[in-house]
């Protein structure tokens, strides 16, 4: 997708007010912005559906649909769902304010505005479009290491896919939300990127690992970091990739964490990766029946898992136990996060 900064963007001004739009229009134009009105949220809407603006100046108070009932369906519609929306109001209470919110607008500019302001609410949005747009392409770049690591070991086949379903279900149980939720999907579908660096012999050996084997095994959470490094947004999941075999207690690798020095994202990785392991064959060992696993789980607490877990991961079970299809990651949980 064109860089924003680099060419002319385009804003869409909804307003009903002719003074209104002949200030914004000329406000506009001297900033080098492209721009097109339209006198009423029928029409608003319409053109903002057309995908030819780079944000959008709505006016709340506009015959048809009002600027609240546009920028709802803004939002309800996928095409539109990332595009940025400044309202413009006269009024200014909390009421109006929640009610903007709850309709999904970015951002208020209140009436009478001042120009300078204007411009600043402007270039805001304008690299919130450039942030998601970024985000859009990660999805490409996640997917793609993902594919990577199960393409050498296929032996772990779905077993990213798996883990982010379960790591999602547990993020949304001990309430995180926003980047942290989504940190801790990417982190899942990562977790094992540093695989790519060991030897295939290792990961498929049918028996199991000798202490040499072990040592070379044992680098593929500081790998996997390496290689989420040069992403922009790796600070928020790389973490995740690094720690996921650390041990509530201390024992664990790379750095021998415990307790809450682990992210939490890494917890909730490092658990749900160590039952689907058990529940799925290995090439050193035949699967676990699920009883066993949680009663693994169970005699781990405090030890390998953090406590704290347990209980919302196995009341997330339900959706895993007795299926024969990779759990799916809910709709929404792979809104993208910027890479």
């Amino acid at each position: 997708m064109t860089d924003l900064v680099d060419r002319q963007s385009t804003i869409l001004v909804v307003e009903d007010d002719a003074a209104n739009r002949a200030l914004l229009r000329t406000l506009l134009e001297r900033a080098n912005y492209a721009v097109i009105l339209a006198t009423d949220g029928d029409e608003g809407l319409d053109l903002a559906r057309r995908g030819i603006a780079d944000a959008v100046l709505l006016d709340v108070g506009l015959p048809g649909l009002d600027g609240l009932e546009v920028c709802q369906r803004l939002r309800d519609d996928p095409a539109t769902i990332a595009l940025p929306v400044i309202m413009l109001t006269g009024r200014t209470s909390t009421e109006d304010l929640v009610r903007g919110l709850d309709a999904g607008a970015d951002d208020f500019l209140s009436k009478p505005f001042k120009a300078p302001e204007l411009l600043a609410r402007i270039r805001s949005a304008l690299r919130l479009r450039r942030a998601m747009a970024e985000m859009e392409a990660a999805h490409g770049v996640v997917a793609a290491l993902a594919n990577a690591v199960e393409a050498k070991d296929v032996t772990t086949e779905n077993h990213c896919q798996r883990l982010a379903g379960l790591a999602y279900q547990m993020a949304v149980a001990v309430e995180l939300e926003g980047t942290d939720l989504k940190a801790v999907v990417f982190g899942a579908l990562l977790h094992d990127v540093g695989k790519i660096g060991i030897s295939e012999a290792i990961l498929t050996k049918p028996g199991p690992l000798n202490e040499e084997e072990w040592v070379e095994m044992r680098r593929h959470p500081e790998i996997g970091e390496q290689i989420c490094r040069p992403l922009v947004s790796s600070r928020l999941f790389a973490p995740i990739v690094r720690h996921h075999h650390e041990r509530w207690d201390g024992t664990g690798y790379p750095d021998r964490l415990c307790r809450e020095e682990i992210p939490i994202g890494a917890r909730i990785v490092g658990l749900v990766d160590a039952f689907d392991a058990m529940v799925h064959d290995r090439p050193y060992r035949a699967a676990m029946p699920i009883e066993l696993a949680i009663a693994e789980v169970h005699l781990n607490s405090g030890h390998q898992f953090d406590p704290g877990l347990i209980e919302p991961f196995l009341a997330g079970l339900d959706a895993l136990t007795g299926s024969t299809t990779p759990f799916r990651v809910p709709a929404g949980a792979m809104m993208p996060l910027a890479i």
